[in-house]
C-alpha cells in the first residue's frame, strides 16, 4: 500500500501547491466558510506585526490564537504554505497507520469470534472481509486529502489545519496504545481551541480496553487508570500554559483566546450556529443562552460515553463530529477530519434510509454558500436569514450523516450492531 500512499500525497501536495500559488488563493482566504476570526492567516500576519514591533498581539481584538502558534510562524512565516501542507500530509499518514492498526485488531477479533462460532447465521454477510479491510485505511487518507473542504483550509491557510494534524496524531497515539502521547497530544488540541477537552473519555476508554482494564467504577484499577491518564493531561496543559506566560510575559491570552471562543462576541458570519441567534440576542438573555449553547458540546459527551462505552473508536467518530456542529467559530476544515472517517463504517452504509438526500443536502448547500452570501452582501438582494438557512440547512446535514448513523444501525438494526458494527466483544 505503500505505492498508492505515496502516490495519493503526490497529487494532494500538487493540488494545494497550485491552487495556492493561483489567484484564487486569496479569493478563498477571504470566505467566511474556510475561515474564522480565530483561525484566519492575516489575523495572524497581524499578530506577528505586533510582535514584532514589541506590544503585545492581544493588546487589540484582532488575534485569537495561541501563543505557540504566533511563536511557531514567526520562525516559519516564510514557509507558511509548506507548513500547511506538511500539517495536511502528516494528518493523512497519522489517519492512514491508525485505521489501518485499527482494522488489524478488529480482524483478530472478528477471527476469534468466527472460531468460536458466535456469530447467527444470517449476519454472517456483514462480516469484514481482509480484502475490504485492506482498502479502508487508503479510502480514510483519501478522504481526508482530497476532500475539497481539506484543500480550500489548507490553501486558505486556516489554522484548523494544524489542530487537525495534532488530533489525528492524538488518534493515532491512541489506537497504538501510548497513552503518555495520548494525553500530550489531546493537551495540544485542548490548548488551541478548548473543545477536544470531550475527547478524553473515549481515549481512556480505548486504553483501558487495550491494557483489558475492567470499566467499572468499584474497582481500584478503573480510578487508578483515570488518575494516570488525567495527571499526563492536566501536567502537559499546566506546562504548555505556563510556557505561554513565560513567552509573553502576562495572562492576557487567556481572555484572548478561550474567553473569545467561550463569550463569542465577534458575531462574523459563519457555518456555526451561534452567529446570527446573538446578532438577534436581547443583552439582558445574552449570557443565559450562551451557557446553553456551550454546554451543548460538552452535555452530549455523557449519553454518548454511557451508550457508546464498548466502542470508543466511534465515539471519538461522534465527539469529532459533535465538535464540528456546535462549536463557537467552525470552519468546513472541521467537517473534514471527521468526515474521513466515514469509509470505516462503509460496509453498514447500505441501512442508511437517507444517505443519497444528506449527501445532495451537504453539496447543494456548498455550493449554495457563496452565492447567499453574494446576494446579501454585494447585490444587496437578499439579507442574513438567507445565509442562516442554509447554515441550519447544512448542520441538519451534518447531523443526519454522523447521528443519523448512530440512530439508523443502533436503533433500528439493534442485533446486527452487537456482532457487527463495532468490534467484537471478548
Amino acid at each position: 500500500m505503500a505505492a498508492p500512499l505515496t502516490l495519493l500525497l503526490v497529487v494532494a501536495v500538487t493540488v494545494r501547491a497550485l491552487l495556492s500559488s493561483s489567484a484564487l488563493q486569496q479569493l478563498i482566504a477571504e470566505r467566511v466558510e474556510v475561515v474564522s476570526p480565530i483561525s484566519a492567516w492575516k489575523r495572524v500576519i497581524e499578530g506577528l506585526a505586533l510582535l514584532d514591533l514589541g506590544v503585545s498581539p492581544y493588546s487589540g481584538d484582532v488575534f485569537h490564537e495561541t501563543p505557540l502558534i504566533i511563536y511557531l510562524f514567526h520562525f516559519v512565516v516564510d514557509y507558511a504554505e509548506i507548513t500547511f501542507i506538511l500539517a495536511d500530509v502528516i494528518a493523512a499518514v497519522a489517519l492512514y497507520i491508525s485505521v489501518k492498526d485499527y482494522n488489524k485488531q478488529v480482524f483478530r477479533k472478528q477471527k476469534f469470534a468466527l472460531e468460536a462460532d458466535r456469530y447467527p447465521m444470517d449476519c454472517l454477510e456483514l462480516i469484514r472481509s481482509p480484502k475490504e479491510m485492506h482498502y479502508i485505511p487508503l479510502k480514510v487518507a483519501m478522504f481526508y486529502l482530497l476532500n475539497p473542504f481539506t484543500v480550500l483550509s489548507c490553501v486558505a491557510k486556516a489554522t484548523c489545519g494544524l489542530n487537525n494534524a495534532v488530533l489525528a496524531l492524538f488518534i493515532l497515539a491512541t489506537i497504538k496504545g501510548n497513552m503518555l502521547l495520548s494525553a500530550i497530544f489531546l493537551c495540544l488540541a485542548t490548548y488551541q481551541s478548548i473543545y477536544p477537552l470531550t475527547l478524553c473519555v473515549p481515549a481512556m476508554l480505548y486504553l483501558m480496553q487495550r491494557q483489558y482494564i475492567p470499566v467499572n467504577p468499584r474497582r481500584f484499577g478503573f480510578w487508578w487508570f483515570v488518575a494516570q491518564y488525567l495527571f499526563m493531561y492536566v501536567g502537559s496543559l499546566f506546562v504548555l500554559v505556563c510556557l505561554s506566560f513565560f513567552l509573553l510575559g502576562s495572562w492576557d491570552f487567556l481572555s484572548s483566546v478561550y474567553g473569545f471562543i467561550l463569550s463569542v462576541p465577534d458575531l462574523t458570519p459563519n457555518i456555526g450556529l451561534f452567529w446570527y441567534f446573538f446578532a438577534e440576542m436581547f443583552e439582558h438573555f445574552r449570557l443565559f443562552f450562551l451557557c446553553v449553547f456551550q454546554i451543548n458540546v460538552f452535555f452530549y459527551t455523557i449519553p454518548l460515553s454511557i451508550k457508546l462505552k464498548d466502542h470508543p473508536v466511534f465515539l471519538i467518530f461522534m465527539q469529532l463530529a459533535v465538535i464540528s456542529i456546535f462549536k463557537s467559530y467552525p470552519t468546513v476544515g472541521d467537517l473534514a477530519l471527521y468526515l474521513a472517517f466515514l469509509p470505516m463504517w462503509s460496509h453498514l452504509h447500505r441501512f442508511l434510509r437517507n444517505l443519497f438526500l444528506v449527501s445532495c443536502v451537504l453539496l447543494a448547500c456548498s455550493a449554495l454558500f457563496p452565492v447567499l452570501w453574494h446576494l446579501w452582501i454585494y447585490a444587496g438582494s437578499a439579507n442574513s436569514n438567507f445565509y442562516y438557512a442554509i447554515t441550519l440547512l447544512f448542520n441538519v446535514a451534518q447531523v443526519g450523516s454522523t447521528l443519523g448513523l448512530m440512530y439508523t444501525v443502533y436503533i433500528k438494526k439493534k442485533n446486527i450492531l452487537k456482532i457487527s458494527f463495532f468490534a467484537v466483544r471478548l
